[in-house]
């Protein structure tokens, strides 16, 4: 259900928002965090914020392609010290990369030269016609590129080539798009965090993936913490009052599992109220995940809400997460691939239904085993199928997105 954005938590709430509107307001919610200047060495796998540029020349001065010697003429030619200038008749001897010196016509290889007993440098006989060519094995300035040419451009997700073009143009630190920080507060007495759980308990699904995945959806986790089911306790986690490892204060979102239904023991809205907080998406049409939600806190901290279900908890995060950190870290909306359906799936009135998938030959099958609190197919899946409320018929078109950790085969 969609609230209007000045509307306090817990107002009259419209229609059902769609699985696709919800997707598209969860993107459009947030502005990109600040950027930040880093050294090279931590800036692997981080998005440009800023072009860089080449400050010079590259490369800066003329430099010898070859070990060998620099020429003036085409001797041959009289051994003089390294570094100054070359009359007509002389030579230096240069190492690659080394500074041609003024003068210098050309490089002539170690291979190509040979230097007799009176301490002259002749051609040897095998040396190449084109030895002698001006400017041969020289690498002029500018070769590569020119001053105020853009070397990598905003945007570009930097690989170490890319570190390696920044430090030979000079540049110490680049600007890069600081990745959102989340935090994550899991809630339920009846959690097990260990062994094998006894009846009326359950074994904690979100501990041990969701700090992992919090970094594939382009966020970094800053910790996690484990609270009961009081109005209290959701309070506090939500105000920061006790970080307990989720550090709130530092994180521009908080992700917390279950306690978004409806029973007397769901806080979310009443906690989320009580800080002066708005809900900017009250419940999803799409099955499972339904009763996921987005808020915001005066501060502007989102909260994204994910039922205590695990499968429809992460087709919640999948739905809304992902878009949420995708603007906040400045990345485009990952639109959905429209693949071939391999079966017959029935309609959901009013509802998208969310299915885990694979992909055989290019057509996607509906996992086995995906329940609202199952994780077996999620776990073999290439990514997930958001069929339209009317169902798929096998043969049709049905839009498929890949999940964080998968890529859909092509």
């Amino acid at each position: 259900m969609l609230a209007p954005a000045d509307s306090p938590a817990g107002l009259t709430r419209h229609h059902a928002t769609t699985w696709a509107e919800a997707r598209q307001l969860a993107f459009s919610c947030a502005t990109p965090v600040p950027s930040r200047k880093t050294e090279l060495g931590t800036a692997i796998g981080c998005t440009l914020a800023r072009d860089v540029i080449a400050r010079q020349d590259l490369p800066h001065y003329a430099s010898s392609a070859m070990d060998g010697w620099s020429v003036n003429g085409e001797g041959p030619w009289t051994i003089t010290t390294a570094g100054r200038r070359l009359s007509s008749g002389e030579a230096s001897v240069i190492a690659t990369g080394g500074l041609v010196p003024a003068g210098a016509t050309g490089v002539l290889r170690k291979e190509s030269g040979h230097i007799s007993g009176d301490g002259r440098l002749s051609l040897t006989p095998h040396a190449k016609p084109d030895e002698l060519l001006p400017g041969r094995h020289i690498r002029p300035a500018g070769e590569e590129a020119s001053a105020g040419d853009v070397l990598i451009p905003a945007g570009t997700r930097l690989n170490p080539a890319h570190l390696a073009l920044a430090a030979v143009a000079g540049h110490d630190h680049v600007q890069v798009q600081r990745k959102p920080r989340v935090a994550v507060v899991m809630t339920g007495s009846e959690v097990v965090t260990a062994g094998d759980p006894a009846p009326g308990q359950v074994r904690d699904a979100f501990g041990p993936q969701l700090d992992a995945v919090i970094p594939q959806l382009g966020g970094v986790a800053v910790g996690q913490l484990r609270i009961g089911d009081s109005y209290e306790e959701w309070l506090a986690a939500l105000s920061g009052g006790d970080d307990g490892g989720a550090d709130r204060h530092r994180a521009e979102v908080t992700i917390t599992t279950g306690g978004t239904g409806k029973s007397g023991t769901d806080h979310f809205r009443a906690a989320v109220a009580a800080l002066g907080g708005r809900l900017l998406l009250d419940g999803v049409a799409m099955r499972p995940g339904h009763p996921a939600v987005l808020a915001e806190l005066p501060d502007g901290h989102f909260i994204l809400g994910l039922p205590g279900n695990p499968l429809a908890a992460m087709l919640a995060l999948m739905t809304l997460g992902e878009p949420l950190l995708a603007a906040l870290g400045n990345h485009p909306l990952q639109e959905p691939t429209p693949m071939l359906s391999g079966a017959d799936i029935e309609p959901t009135p009013g509802k998208t239904r969310l299915i885990p998938c694979s992909v055989v030959h290019g057509l996607v099958f509906p996992a086995a085993h995906a329940g609202p609190g199952m994780m077996r197919g999620l776990a073999w899946a290439d990514g997930y199928m958001a069929v339209p409320p009317e169902g798929t018929a096998a043969g049709g078109q049905v839009p498929v997105l890949p999940l964080p950790w998968s890529r859909l085969p092509g």
